[in-house]
């Protein structure tokens, strides 16, 4: 009977966003074939579904660590691919998880795989954005507009200024998680949000260097100085501040360009950057009515955008340079090579670099499902972002931990201080 069949979610039901589950069925009967099933909805109110078809083994049991997918939304032996592979219910929407206060609830369920699909069990996953005992601040001092995670424990703590990426408004997440791991990070706003302008023309380095500061003059912050995380536009304005400002030790670079892209900067009120544009006759439609921007953009190299072009090869502090080599939304992995060339020819070393085959643009945290197109705030236009699902679900498990990792060893970080725990 259906109340004997049993979902159960190991070793908990309850864990961090970033954290593998166990999906197992019992009280199945022998062979019997199932359909697996998960759905979520975002913060906008977006719902995200997934289905995969499951043979149970002798004794009635599924086990999706152990046990291939027959069809679905993957196939194969997938242990999170109910996650990484949910679609959502609208075209071009990435999922949104603005506060982190908010745990990312997904509802899994066993189905009947005739007839009417009968749901036969089912359990709540809570993943959760935040540790127990990591705080959460807005930030509402000078400039400076953002929200300030500082994990349980009297630290010291290596800090971290989130850039995440040039949009409106704030994104909690990737903070709010590198905070439940152990770093002490101040994710930031640029515009359209709280009292900053709706939309900016320029940007001033001056504000980072803010940040920066603020960060440094945190009680629980180890003195080695910070580090930077980016993504996509706001890859180059975190190359701007390694290069330009002082006690930046360690800066991650995801899927961004080489040089000041779209807005020229500023800083200490004087261009230091000229704009690196688009070329609009390059952008490829596509029938689903997101564009690919990958080949519209102007090349740094060439003489009339060297001013564009960011001096990375002056800045004192470590680099992680990460391209997706599917990447739609312009070519990260010749910006990366590019980079890596131009720090060679200087004889720099400090830098380490990773490109993943079969990844998109948007490398995040892992095991949210995977976005193939979405609203681009610069472009104003729903973008492919590239990638094929697996491949970048992969990419994104492996990238969490070496962005942790090269934090830890370039930030001084000692892992006997904190871990968080639920």
């Amino acid at each position: 009977m259906a109340s004997q069949i049993r979902l159960k979610l190991l070793p908990s039901a309850r864990c961090l966003f970033d954290e593998p589950i166990r999906v197992k069925v019992a009280g199945l009967k022998s062979r019997q074939v199932v359909t697996m099933r998960a759905r979520s909805t975002d913060d906008k109110g977006v719902v995200f579904s997934s289905a995969a078809t499951y043979r149970a083994d002798e004794s009635g049991e599924v086990d999706l660590n152990r046990d291939p997918s027959l069809r679905g939304s993957y196939v194969g032996i997938e242990p999170m691919g109910l996650l990484w592979s949910m679609t959502a219910d609208t075209l071009h929407k990435r999922l949104q998880k603005t506060n982190a206060l908010n745990p990312y609830v997904v509802k899994f369920s066993v189905h009947e795989e005739e007839g009417e699909g009968r749901m036969l069990a089912e359990a709540t996953n809570e993943r959760l954005l935040m540790g127990d005992g990591v705080s959460r601040v807005p930030i509402k001092e000078g400039n400076i507009r953002g929200v300030l995670f500082t994990p349980p424990g009297r630290g010291p703590f290596p800090a971290v200024l989130d850039l995440y990426t040039f949009g409106g408004g704030l994104s909690e997440k990737r903070a709010s998680m590198l905070a439940s791991r152990g770093f002490l990070v101040l994710t930031v706003a640029l515009y359209g949000h709280d009292d900053l302008p709706k939309n900016v023309k320029e940007i001033h380095l001056d504000y980072l260097e803010e940040a920066v500061e603020f960060l440094k003059k945190q009680a629980k912050v180890s003195g080695k100085g910070v580090g930077v995380i980016s993504l996509s536009k706001s890859g180059d304005l975190a190359l701007s501040v390694a290069s330009y400002l002082a006690g930046v030790e360690a800066t991650v670079w995801i899927n961004g360009c080489s040089a000041n892209v779209a807005l020229p900067l500023y800083y200490k009120k004087r261009q230091i950057h000229s704009a690196l544009m688009y070329d609009v006759k390059k952008i490829i439609p596509t029938e689903s009515g997101a564009i690919i921007t990958k080949y519209a953009v102007n090349n740094p190299l060439a003489e009339e955008n060297k001013g564009s072009l960011i001096p990375i090869e002056c800045a004192k502090g470590h680099f992680l340079f990460v391209a997706a080599e599917d990447d739609l939304n312009w070519d990260s992995k010749a910006y990366l090579d590019e980079m890596v060339a131009r720090l060679k020819h200087h004889g720099k070393e400090n830098f380490d670099s990773v490109s993943y085959p079969g990844a998109g643009h948007y490398l995040e945290p892992p095991y949210g499902p995977y976005c193939p197109s979405s609203f681009h705030g610069v472009v104003g236009k729903p973008v492919r972002w590239g990638g094929k699902p697996k491949s970048h679900a992969a990419a994104e498990v492996h990238l969490w931990k070496k962005i942790q990792d090269f934090f830890r060893i370039h930030l001084s970080w000692d892992a006997a201080h904190t871990k968080a725990k639920l």
